[in-house]
């Protein structure tokens, strides 16, 4: 027996549960890595491509509100990275949630050489 969509209830989805979200979609995107955590500004650990992202996340009025810290392989292009990253968050945060975007917020915290130098064939 179907139940009315308006008869089911309502699901709410937590902050921490869309800041997990977020900090896996930036991994999804090449040359992106994640930021060290930080107490009053300064730096815990290291910076690397290998870990996640770090994310905060703000839902108001049933709009989310996403600040993401990440690092970069460098010679990545900043802005085209990021605005790629700020797409990529904002669709899969919202596929995902089903809340709308309303801002993303991106922090590059580092840039990784070392990366693109392994790479390189001499």
């Amino acid at each position: 027996m179907a139940v009315a969509a308006e008869e089911r209830g309502s699901l709410a989805i937590s902050e921490h549960a869309v800041e997990r979200l977020a900090a896996h979609a930036a991994g999804e995107i090449d040359r992106v890595g994640g930021a060290a955590g930080r107490t009053l500004g300064i730096s815990l650990g290291g910076e690397a491509l290998d870990r996640s992202a770090k994310t905060s996340v703000r839902i108001a009025g049933g709009e989310v509100e996403l600040d993401v810290r990440i690092s970069l392989e460098y010679p990545a292009p900043v802005g085209g990275t990021t605005e790629r990253v700020r797409g990529h968050l904002r669709g899969r945060v919202e596929e995902l949630t089903g809340m709308p975007v309303r801002r993303v917020g991106i922090t590059v915290t580092a840039l990784h050489a070392e990366a693109a130098e392994q790479r390189r064939v001499e």
